[in-house]
């Protein structure tokens, strides 16, 4: 559903309430440099704190981060035994940056599936921002949105079995009550970093009306500079969701040239 978007002069335009981000090019990034796959990655954390914290200050409400997606599991073991533990440092460490922000952490996707040191991380962190006022970090662990949309049908599947859930009345607000997080709005801006062109299981269901931005800037080099340059773009965007603009075709979107 379309939200009166939030005007912001200095940018251009209108400023999103929600933006979710598909964090890409850790590994390209450390290789160009000689270095370990998973020295990226950790190079990525400081990405993840500076966009995390422009974004708090700005006024994003929303920030989603898609940190490790279901197919990440398929990755050699030690590079995966590894995120998980960097997973823990940034729980941990964090933390301040967090509560200096007014910032709560969230989680979406199957978290279970995490080891348990990860979960309990997760768990504490989240308790401890629980209170905090300002935007809402998510972060998309063990996530795939086929998963999400299968694991919502299941839902529904045993609602219906146990007589909780009338089928005929099944319509996009219900399947969107059973996702993993239905209340937090869809995003307005999907921003992809080191230049691939593909959404990668990626909030499916969400993203129908999201302004994509793609930059072949890789993530562990991604600063509010390069934030800044998305958010004008998406400012110069004219969003229709399928309808028209005052009744007329205002042509087509513009496009970022980043």
């Amino acid at each position: 559903m379309a939200r009166q978007p939030i005007q912001r002069p200095d940018l251009g335009g209108p400023f999103p309430e929600h933006i979710a981000i598909i964090m890409d090019g850790n590994g390209r990034w450390a290789q160009e440099r000689g270095m370990l796959r998973v020295q990226g990655h950790t190079a990525g954390v400081q990405s993840v704190r500076e966009i995390t914290t422009q974004c708090a200050r700005m006024g994003v409400k929303s920030l989603t981060l898609y940190a490790f997606s279901v197919e990440n599991w398929k990755r050699p073991s030690q590079e995966v035994k590894y995120l998980m533990r960097l997973l823990r440092i940034f729980l941990h460490r964090e933390r301040k940056t967090l509560m200096d922000n007014g910032v709560r952490l969230g989680c979406i996707g199957r978290r279970d599936s995490l080891p348990a040191a990860a979960q309990n991380a997760l768990r504490k962190t989240e308790e401890l921002t629980a209170a905090n006022d300002g935007m809402l970090l998510r972060l998309a662990l063990s996530y795939g949105s086929r998963s999400e949309i299968a694991d919502a049908a299941r839902a529904m599947c045993a609602a219906a079995k146990a007589g909780e859930l009338d089928v005929a009345t099944i319509d996009e607000d219900t399947i969107r009550s059973y996702l993993y997080d239905p209340e937090t709005p869809d995003p307005d801006l999907i921003i992809r970093t080191a230049g691939e062109m593909r959404i990668s299981n990626f909030l499916l269901w969400q993203m129908s009306y999201s302004e994509l931005y793609v930059t072949d800037v890789c993530w562990p080099d991604f600063r509010k500079d390069d934030l800044a340059l998305a958010l004008r773009a998406y400012a110069r965007r004219k969003r229709k969701f399928g309808s028209l603009l005052d009744g007329k075709d205002a042509g087509d979107n513009s496009r970022n040239t980043a």
